[in-house]
C-alpha cells in the first residue's frame, strides 16, 4: 500500500514561474485521464462516467488504467461491475473534484460577467407584487446597465438555482451551497379592512380574531397558529377553519375586501397600512422560525451584478433603520 506522502509525491508539484513548457507537460497527467478518474470515482461506475463523458465504457477505463500507470498506483479495486476506491483513489478523488469545481466556477463567473442581459432574481409573488415592484425603479435609475427579470413563485419560498440567478426568500433553514445576506426576521400579525373593527362581532381583543374567518396560506400552514399562542389563545379546533389560498397576496385582498383576517409581514402590508386600505387591529406579533434573506449560490456571491443587487437591499435596509420592513 502506497502512503499518503509517497502518493503526494508523485503528484505534480505546483509550477513555477521558470518552468519550461516541456517540464510541464512532463510533469501533469493527461487531463482526459483525470476527467475520467473523477467522473467513475463520483459515480462509483465506469459505465455511468462514460455516459456522463459521452464516451465508451472502455474508453473510460483505458483512461484510468493509464492514469494509473503515470501515477504507478491503483486507483480502483475492480470485480466484476462493481468498483471501489483504493487508499490512493480515495486521497486522489476530492483533490480532483474539487479542482474541477473551481475551475467550473471560475469559468462560469468569467462567461456571466461576459454575457450581456438580464439577471433573473427569484421572489415569492406578494413580496413582489406589494414591495419589490415599486421600488425596482430606483435600481434601474442607479444600476442601468443591469436589467433585473422576476421569477415569481406563488407557493415556494426556497430559492432555486435553477430558476434564478438570485433570489429574495424567506428561509427557515441554511443550505451549505448558497451564500446569504439577512435583510430582518419577520413578525406575524393580523391584518383586516377598516370597517372590520367595528364590525358584528367587533374586533376588540385577540380572542375575537377566533369570531372571524381567518384566511390561512398553504407555505405558512401554522402562522395563525403560532400568533394565537403568542397572544394566549391557543390553536384548537375548529375555530381555525378558514379559506385556504397558495399565496398571501390572494389572502390579503380577501382580507381588504372585508370578508375576514389574514395575517402579515410587514413587507407585505407596507403600503396598504400606510393607504387606510388595511388595518393592523392589534399590537401583538409572532416571531417567525425563519426570515428573510438575498441569496445567491455560494460561488457567484462575488460576481458584480449579483452584488450590487445585494449591496442596494443591504441599503435600503440601512436606511430604514428600526422601519425595517422585513422585520
Amino acid at each position: 500500500m502506497v502512503s499518503e506522502s509517497k502518493l503526494k509525491a508523485r503528484l505534480p508539484e505546483p509550477l513555477s514561474a521558470t518552468n519550461s513548457d516541456t517540464d510541464r507537460r512532463r510533469r501533469m497527467p493527461p487531463l482526459s485521464a483525470l476527467k475520467a478518474f473523477e467522473a467513475a470515482a463520483r459515480h462509483m461506475s465506469f459505465r455511468a462516467a462514460a455516459d456522463e463523458l459521452n464516451v465508451t465504457h472502455s474508453a473510460v477505463s483505458h483512461q484510468v488504467k493509464s492514469l494509473e500507470e503515470f501515477l504507478d498506483v491503483a486507483l480502483f479495486l475492480r470485480g466484476g461491475r462493481a468498483v471501489k476506491l483504493t487508499e490512493e483513489g480515495r486521497l486522489l478523488f476530492p483533490v480532483l473534484r474539487d479542482a474541477f469545481d473551481n475551475i467550473s466556477a471560475g469559468t462560469d463567473l468569467l462567461r456571466r460577467r461576459r454575457v450581456s442581459g438580464s439577471l433573473t432574481l427569484q421572489v415569492y409573488v406578494t413580496l413582489a407584487v406589494k414591495w419589490l415592484l415599486p421600488r425596482l425603479h430606483d435600481f434601474a435609475n442607479r444600476n442601468p446597465e443591469i436589467q433585473i427579470a422576476l421569477s415569481t413563485s406563488y407557493t415556494g419560498w426556497e430559492f432555486s438555482r435553477e430558476e434564478g440567478d438570485a433570489g429574495i426568500i424567506f428561509a427557515r433553514q441554511r443550505h451549505a451551497e448558497l451564500h446569504y445576506t439577512h435583510l430582518g426576521r419577520a413578525k406575524w400579525f393580523p391584518v383586516c379592512a377598516p370597517g372590520l373593527l367595528e364590525g358584528d362581532p367587533p374586533l376588540k381583543s385577540p380572542a375575537d380574531v377566533l369570531r372571524h374567518r381567518l384566511f390561512q396560506v398553504y407555505p405558512a400552514r401554522n402562522a395563525w397558529s403560532d400568533w394565537l399562542g403568542e397572544v394566549g389563545q391557543g390553536s384548537t379546533g375548529p375555530e381555525l377553519a378558514g379559506p385556504y389560498f397558495d399565496n398571501y397576496l390572494l389572502a390579503l385582498e380577501a382580507a381588504a375586501s372585508g370578508e375576514g383576517l389574514s395575517l402579515a409581514t410587514r413587507v407585505f402590508v407596507e403600503q396598504d397600512l400606510r393607504d387606510g386600505r388595511l388595518v393592523a387591529p392589534f399590537k401583538q406579533t409572532a416571531e417567525t422560525s425563519g426570515g428573510w434573506y438575498f441569496v445567491c449560490s455560494k460561488e457567484r456571491r462575488h460576481e458584480p451584478r449579483i452584488a450590487k443587487v445585494r449591496e442596494w437591499l443591504s441599503n435600503l435596509v440601512k436606511e430604514a433603520g428600526k422601519d425595517n420592513p422585513f422585520d
